[in-house]
């Protein structure tokens, strides 16, 4: 009975830190909602979330299916997410990204018509595409396994990162200068960081702009990359 009794809790906390909204956030807490990116789950945000949490936000883990619909339909997901978690006009909603969930939010502010109050924090988003998928962009069975909405995040003008609007919020980008990805940074040129080069990462409009020794893979579970997203969203800054 001890052991089922101490399993119970420890296990509903860990899906309350992977999923969902945060159950007792401070009365005053501003709402901040994680987007992880391609082909990753709610999950891959969890320790950012709980640092995120632990700094005093109200954290919403959306998770999307990234592989399987178009990027149309995932921004209606994301719409939806957003009138169940944060329905009220008065309050402060930021957004913290991971590689493709940077343009989905990109594509749901553009939609908007009023400018975002809050602000967004994007970790080595492909905002000018890849050249990865430039490279497999005619492989029908890579095409299958990466799904519509990636295919649109390509290096040339028909690539939806190259068709939004400029950024009409307050914006932070995070990028990693680190790879364990040889075939990926074989393809791309300059530094990068296995899927995405620095250069590629950046979005005009931004107010900041940080490079870290991170890869694309595991940038979300740095320490130091925990502390510069909340101190952006606390003063419109990274330190």
């Amino acid at each position: 009975m001890m052991g089922r009794s101490i399993l119970i809790p420890v296990t509903c906390l860990l899906l309350w830190a992977s999923y969902g909204c945060s159950s007792t956030p401070p009365s005053d807490a501003e709402t901040v909602i994680v987007v992880h990116g391609l082909g990753r789950t709610s999950a891959s945000m969890a320790i950012l979330v709980s640092r995120l949490e632990n700094a005093g936000f109200r954290v919403v883990n959306f998770g999307y299916p990234s592989r399987s619909e178009p990027i149309e339909a995932l921004v209606e997901l994301l719409d939806s997410e957003v009138g169940q978690c944060c329905n009220s006009e008065a309050e402060t909603v930021h957004f913290v990204t991971h590689s493709m969930g940077g343009v989905l939010v990109r594509s749901y502010l553009s939609h908007r018509p009023e400018e975002h109050q809050g602000r967004v924090v994007m970790l080595s988003p492909p905002s000018q595409g890849s050249e990865i998928i430039d490279a497999f962009s005619d492989s029908d069975l890579l095409r299958s396994i990466l799904g519509p909405a990636a295919l649109l995040l390509g290096t040339d003008s028909v690539g939806i990162a190259n068709q939004l609007e400029p950024v009409r919020f307050s914006l932070g980008v995070i990028t990693g200068n680190r790879s364990l990805d040889p075939v990926g940074s074989w393809l791309i040129p300059g530094p990068d960081d296995g899927k995405v080069s620095v250069d590629r990462a950046a979005v005009e409009g931004a107010v900041d702009f940080m490079v870290l020794p991170a890869t694309h893979t595991f940038i979300m579970n740095r320490s130091d990359v925990a502390e510069q997203v909340v101190h952006f969203l606390r003063h419109g800054r990274f330190q």
